[in-house]
């Protein structure tokens, strides 16, 4: 092998590089530099050219230059305050110059020839620098008469030492080896690993920067779609599928049922789900899409499948709220498909362990579903009201219960199922490995499908990282007679008319949502809180109905008001960010948010999409007198557009990409070099590289560096991926 692997350097702590002591090793392992890889993976934020020297007699002003020559004379002076400065008077032959320290420690003496790098000013006449960095000509230097890495500080470590280390740590490291293919390498136009590490740090010309990076983004893209590609082959190669039928009645019946026709998006989503299920490996997608853009009739129709192929389905939220309006909306569609099974009477269960005491009898083709939380249990074949615990889960563990709707408790709870064959995990993006596990063991014998669905709009580039090991499903077409909802941005001064526009919209026989940040006061964050807006709202709006929901109540207590507000017994519900996600009120027309510049872009639009949901146009108010850049520019792109796809990318642009992997696989470093954005090419190029790599290669068998690679450097959270 040929000069030293990266992952041969992951497993070099940082101790045995010349100037990282016992205290800096610990400060860098607290910042998550562990290795000498980690050392040499750390790249600059920015450089400083200083590989040109000016002459004196024409050096420019004002800017951040380089010059050189002979010191010729050298003043030290105590000042006031115990403070010292240090005069030195420089000629290089073509003029002199003032170099001016307020540094005790700094040493220069008459008679040196030295190197001076900062920004020369004219005062009184003559040329002076103030504070510059200096050299000894002759001494090998890392600041002067080259191009200067600024490496971002780690653990303490400013930028000064993090060069110092890595410097030292460059020379026993090369050569580093190349573990990429060369035909890979010509076809990208890729430079090798050595010159990248080595020119990515100290490059002689910031030209050389460039292709250093490149290279250097793509290794780290590829490693983290190698990895995905992998969990994504393992997941194939490894799961015993349901293969359900397609052809059945309930499917076909419930789509030929519904009152208006279908979009494309939602026909192409349901065809591409149609053709997982008939696999015989497990499902592993991401069904994604703009608010009211039908997601829940094309799960509905995954779950149906499932169903009509003789197995159980489940839908796990990840609130009771959620949950329970889930449970509603799919029991409206089924009845409105003609799916509904008739309402038993609910005196026959009396001694009886099973309402059903003779499943096989012909009852036509309906769902029986249950609604399953901490604290809440209902059935659609018995009378609101009447199912008792024991039984319903009785019945989903004897197969009489053919759907079933709770929270993330479905799967970590003692609950078991006769025969679970697809599951819809809605809003849940910690749905990983573990839970997968879990999951299957629910099914004995196979691996149930999963759907992952959500309602926040993720930009291409992000899906393809965070979501790289599931195929994608995107809704981005909104349902024909949709009509956008009006959104305005108005000062906190300007509340009245937010007054105005309820008692409009509640006089015409509507309903309003007001949100608030904060349920009580907080001394550290002047937000409004929810309990303070519901008094105010409601001695302004005397004569309606207000209402007051918030994450603090009870869940019996949010039952009650949400049924209210969904029963048009409130006019307006005060509400904290509980009702960001999956509340369906189509009578409600107005959004106010207040203090909007505190929230964040993607819970802003989910907010707006809480309302507009019916008939009749809707308004969404923006009260918000920002104190930031960033707030301002949500605000705006909130008012510019209502297309989340687009709010998504700008979200990305205003916050940054952040953690990548964190929210699903904890332990997986964040993107250290790449931007997934302005890197989007470079992202597309890795990823096409990588899973066809694993394609021809399911194990890396042939490639066993790239996998020890992708295990060294991506930690202990990828190991399962090379175990059986």
């Amino acid at each position: 092998m040929a000069g030293r692997p990266l992952s041969y350097l992951a497993t070099i702590p940082t101790d045995q590089v010349k100037g990282i002591g016992p205290r800096s090793t610990k400060k860098l392992a607290d910042a998550g530099i562990h290795s000498v890889a980690d050392l040499l993976l750390h790249p600059p934020r920015r450089y400083l050219d200083r590989s040109q020297i000016f002459d004196l007699a024409d050096v420019p002003l004002g800017e951040e230059v380089t010059v050189g020559g002979t010191v010729t004379s050298v003043d030290k002076r105590r000042l006031k305050g115990n403070r010292t400065m240090i005069d030195a008077v420089i000629t290089d032959g073509t003029n002199f110059l003032r170099a001016r320290w307020f540094n005790p420690y700094t040493k220069v003496a008459q008679g040196w020839d030295v190197v001076l790098s900062g920004k020369v000013e004219r005062y009184q006449g003559s040329l002076q620098m103030k504070s510059p960095d200096m050299e000894r000509m002759g001494s090998e230097s890392l600041l002067i008469g080259r191009v200067v890495p600024f490496h971002p500080s780690a653990g303490g470590l400013g930028p000064a030492a993090m060069r110092r280390a890595i410097w030292n740590a460059l020379p026993r490291s090369r050569p580093i080896h190349e573990v990429l293919p060369e035909e890979m390498l010509d076809r990208l136009d890729l430079v090798d690993r050595d010159y990248a590490i080595a020119n990515i740090h100290f490059p002689e010309t910031a030209a050389e920067a460039q292709p250093a990076r490149r290279r250097l983004v793509f290794d780290e893209l590829f490693r983290l779609e190698l990895a995905l590609a992998l969990r994504k082959q393992k997941l194939i190669d490894e799961t015993t599928g349901v293969v359900h039928d397609t052809s059945g009645e309930l499917v076909k019946r419930f789509l030929a049922a519904l009152p208006y026709e279908l979009t494309g998006a939602q026909l192409k989503a349901i065809a591409e789900i149609e053709a997982d299920l008939e696999a015989d490996h497990a499902m592993h997608r991401l069904l994604q899409g703009e608010v009211g853009s039908g997601k829940t009739v094309v799960a509905a129709a995954a779950l149906l499948t499932g169903v009509q192929s003789g197995f159980q389905a489940a839908v796990m939220a990840p609130t009771e709220v959620l949950a329970e309006q889930h449970y509603l909306g799919f029991r409206d569609l089924f009845e409105s498909g003609g799916l509904a099974p008739p309402i038993e009477d609910a005196g026959a269960l009396d001694g009886q362990a099973n309402l059903f005491a003779d499943p096989s009898a012909d009852r036509g083709p309906s769902v029986r579903m249950a609604l399953l939380t901490a604290n809440s249990v209902e059935v659609n074949f018995l009378p609101p009201g009447s199912a008792k615990r024991p039984d319903v889960v009785q019945w989903i563990g004897d197969g009489t219960v053919e759907l079933v709707v709770g929270t993330h408790s479905l799967i970590q709870e003692s609950l078991r199922f006769e025969r679970l064959g697809i599951a819809v995990v809605d809003e849940q993006h910690r749905f990983g490995v573990y839970q997968r596990v879990t999951l299957r063991d629910k099914a004995d014998e196979y691996d149930p499908d999963l759907l992952i669905m959500t309602a926040t709009p993720i930009p291409r580039t992000y899906a393809m990282t965070l979501y790289g090991d599931l195929e994608v499903s995107t809704l981005d077409e909104m349902p024909p007679g949709r009509i956008p909802v009006t959104t305005r941005h108005l000062a906190l001064a300007d509340l009245g008319a937010a007054f105005s526009l309820v008692r409009e919209e509640v006089a015409a026989g509507r309903q309003a949502f007001v949100v608030a940040p904060l349920v009580d006061e907080s001394d550290k964050i002047e937000v409004t809180s929810a309990t303070e807006e519901y008094e105010r709202f409601s001695s302004e709006l005397v004569g309606l109905r207000v209402g007051l929901m918030h994450g603090q109540l009870r869940p019996a207590e949010k039952d009650a008001v949400m049924h209210r507000f969904r029963d048009g017994d409130l006019d307006v519900l005060v509400a904290t960010t509980v009702i960001e996600v999956g509340i369906d009120i189509p009578n409600a027309t107005v959004m106010v948010i207040l203090d909007a510049d505190r929230f964040g872009l993607s819970q802003l639009h989910q907010l707006r999409g809480r309302v507009g949901r019916g008939s009749d146009p809707a308004t969404c108010l923006l009260m918000a007198d920002p104190t930031t850049d960033e707030g301002s520019a949500r605000l705006g792109a909130m008012v510019a557009t209502t297309d989340g796809f687009r709010l998504a990318e700008e979200d990305l642009r205003i916050r940054g990409q952040g953690t990548v992997f964190g929210t699903r696989q904890a332990g997986i470093k964040d993107l250290k070099m790449a931007d997934i954005l302005r890197d989007a090419p470079l992202l597309i190029e890795a990823r096409r590289e990588a899973f066809a790599l694993v394609a021809g290669d399911p194990g890396l068998e042939s490639h066993s560096e790239l996998a020890a690679e992708v295990r060294a450097l991506l930690g202990a959270d990828v190991d399962w991926l090379f175990r059986s």
